[in-house]
């Protein structure tokens, strides 16, 4: 799988997580609702993470990945927050709180930063 498909992964693994465990977050009342929550949430974050990508393409050191994995988690904060807004125009989608979207930030970050780290090295071919 490529870095990009890893990172979309992540993404989408890190917001249904952050919708099933932080408290702060409604994804809606009904599965269907929920389901398309979770897709509009993730479609945003994919689509602004990369027009603005910050973030390791494949194995890095870890002192640049915690320089790039603090950068990430503010630019998903900041997406979440954008998210806390839009949520409720577009779907289900409702995100209450700045704790629960630092919170939220940090859990899509941080599966991000994990399945990156843990998907094996793809070879670039030079010429």
């Amino acid at each position: 799988m490529s870095d990009q498909g890893v990172r979309k992964l992540g993404v989408i693994v890190g917001v249904a997580l952050a919708g099933g465990l932080l408290p702060g977050i409604t994804l809606g009342t009904e599965t269907v609702d929920a389901v398309l929550s979770v897709l509009v949430a993730t479609l945003v974050i994919v689509v602004l993470t990369q027009v603005v990508h910050i973030g390791p393409s494949g194995r890095v050191p870890l002192g640049a990945l915690l320089a790039l994995g603090l950068a990430g988690f503010v630019q998903d904060a900041l997406i979440w927050w954008l998210l806390s807004w839009l949520g409720p125009k577009i779907s289900d989608l409702r995100v209450d709180g700045l704790a629960t979207v630092l919170l939220a930030a940090l859990l899509t970050r941080a599966t991000v930063l994990l399945l990156t780290q843990l998907s094996p090295a793809t070879e670039t071919a030079e010429g």
